[in-house]
């Protein structure tokens, strides 16, 4: 059992702690903490995938992310905007599918290379495994439906076509 004499002591150790604790900033909080010293910050590298930013963080309020492809290898990131629109924030793309050369990623796998085709300029390294990237071009809804557009609209029609002169025996009836 403990005396008065220990009693009080732990108690002005424990106020001597919270007031410490209070006076403290998040990062001070973190280091003080035995598993804090151990981490490594964002982007110091480390981890299983190289991150492309294609658009700045701040522009979005909440993030998903979306495998893509094979599981593991290549994954989006995807940021919702106040106004409630989707749009991609970054691509992880895992190590093992890309290396780093002269500052640029170049991406060896198959099907992480079409899949971001889509990126229209040159991934520049930014620091640790964080890269960056411009964003596909904004396309006026005045400029659309764009020509891309309108061969995918009639390839799909043609394959719908062929596929309903392909079924036979079904017959249609007209009441």
């Amino acid at each position: 059992m403990a005396t008065e004499k220990q009693l009080s002591a732990a108690k002005n150790n424990i106020k001597k702690a919270q007031a410490a604790w209070k006076g403290m900033t998040r990062r001070q909080h973190s280091l003080a903490q035995p598993q804090g010293r151990a981490r490594k910050r964002p982007g110091a590298g480390g981890g299983k995938f190289y991150r492309i930013q294609v658009r700045p963080k701040g522009e979005f309020v909440t993030f998903r992310t979306q495998d893509v492809g094979e599981p593991g290898h290549l994954e989006r990131l995807a940021g919702k905007r106040s106004s409630g629109s989707w749009d991609t924030q970054a691509w992880l793309v895992a190590k093992e599918d890309a290396h780093v050369q002269g500052g640029t990623l170049i991406i060896d796998h198959a099907g992480t290379k079409t899949a971001l085709k889509q990126i229209p300029g040159p991934i520049v390294h930014v620091k640790g495994d964080l890269f960056t990237a411009p964003p596909r071009r904004n396309v006026p809804e005045s400029e659309k439906p764009t020509a891309a557009q309108k061969k995918a609209r009639s390839k799909n029609i043609k394959k719908a076509q062929a596929a309903r002169r392909r079924q036979p025996g079904q017959q249609r009836s007209h009441e």
